[in-house]
């Protein structure tokens, strides 16, 4: 089969464009109150299946969206994270859901840092954003840990346009600065 773009590599992850075997782990992911509650609540498998289709759908008209995430020593699901930029979007995202089950690895900022590594470089991105929930405090933490720092409240387009975001970011020379201080 031949994917849609990039397989990414980390130390622990592979990254790559979602493909039809996804859809268990995007039902699982949609289907937990805690791993579903920052990001849009649980959803039954129907919409699982849709958020999979949006994803594939987006990397085919885009050229981009959020990766499938996998655990190298298992070949397990572990979410979705990477570039998000749907119409009307407050910026280009690098955005996160993992499965709670891989919560408190460390596989978020590990995905993220290689999602926003492939952003800058090879979509050209100058900035990148991450929409957070106030309530969202590991995800915030995430967001630190990438550097990233709060700018202050996110409006979204409809039909979330009554979610309250906080908007974190930072641009493509902060985060290189960041990555290899001697540069600069």
């Amino acid at each position: 089969m031949s994917l849609p773009g990039p397989v990414l590599e980390t130390p622990r992850l592979i990254l790559r464009p979602p493909v039809a075997d996804d859809l268990e782990g995007f039902v699982a992911l949609l289907a937990d109150p805690e791993s579903a509650r920052f990001i849009g609540g649980v959803q039954p498998r129907t919409m699982a299946w849709r958020a999979l289709c949006v994803m594939a759908g987006a990397w085919a008209l885009q050229g981009a969206a959020m990766f499938s995430v996998l655990e190298k020593a298992t070949g397990a699901w572990v979410g979705r994270v990477g570039p998000w930029h749907p119409d009307g979007w407050p910026g280009t995202e690098i955005g996160w859901g993992l499965r709670r089950e891989y919560w408190g690895r460390g596989y978020a900022t590990e995905a993220s840092a290689a999602t926003l590594d492939w952003a800058f470089e090879h979509l050209g991105w100058t900035d990148v954003i991450h929409c957070i929930v106030p309530e969202n405090t590991p995800s915030k933490q995430v967001a630190l840990r990438l550097g990233s720092s709060l700018r202050g409240p996110g409006r979204m387009p409809p039909p979330f346009d009554t979610l309250s975001v906080e908007v974190w970011g930072q641009s493509r020379e902060a985060w290189r600065a960041r990555r290899n201080p001697r540069v600069g």
